[in-house]
């Protein structure tokens, strides 16, 4: 009986041990989609401090906050040339799929400044670039949305990481303005 209770002891230690580590395997991807705060690769090259830290941005309006984050220059470029600073600034509880400059120099040169030129095709696709809520990770798992444009775009989480229609990648997730949740995407979205 003493060889029974110690054989059972150690199956049970073994399990006690193995089950926290098979669990903290699968942790992150369940914290990732729970996660309250910025998240992914990305963010770690944002500036540590000054207003285009994630601390000053957390005091700005979305369109403010974005001018003062370098990686984001192209589509403050954009958004003023599409005259949507005020409405992004003024705009409540909104998030907003922010392309990277990156994101922009996939579309090619001659395309871009077509687009950039074009008001209306401009603030078509920026509008279909943001949601008229605030999106939690854990909406984004699995998810369709109305944006400003009129379309809809679909989030899902595979891994530890988010995909916007299936295409976008998010590269730093749930960043705070003061009146937006941003989630900074590697590729333009097109409206469908």
């Amino acid at each position: 009986m003493t060889t029974h209770r110690t054989r059972r002891s150690v199956v049970l230690g073994a399990a006690a041990f193995t089950l926290p580590f098979v669990l903290g395997l699968a942790a992150p991807a369940f914290a990732d989609s729970q996660q309250s705060g910025p998240y992914g690769p990305a963010c770690a090259s944002v500036p540590k401090e000054g207003a285009g830290s994630l601390a000053g941005m957390a005091k700005d309006p979305v369109a403010t906050a974005a001018s003062n984050n370098p990686a984001l220059s192209t589509l403050v470029t954009a958004v003023k040339r599409a005259g949507l600073v005020d409405t992004l600034n003024n705009a409540k509880d909104i998030t907003v799929f922010a392309p990277t400059n990156q994101a922009f120099a996939k579309i090619p040169k001659a395309d871009l400044a077509r687009i950039l030129a074009d008001k209306t095709e401009l603030t078509k696709i920026l509008t279909y670039h943001v949601v008229g809520e605030r999106i939690t990770p854990k909406q984004l798992t699995s998810g369709s949305f109305k944006t400003l444009e009129g379309g809809s775009l679909t989030t899902a989480r595979s891994g530890g990481s988010f995909t916007v229609n299936d295409k976008a990648k998010i590269v730093c997730g749930d960043v705070h303005t003061s009146n937006a949740t941003v989630n900074i995407i590697d590729t333009v979205l097109t409206p469908m």
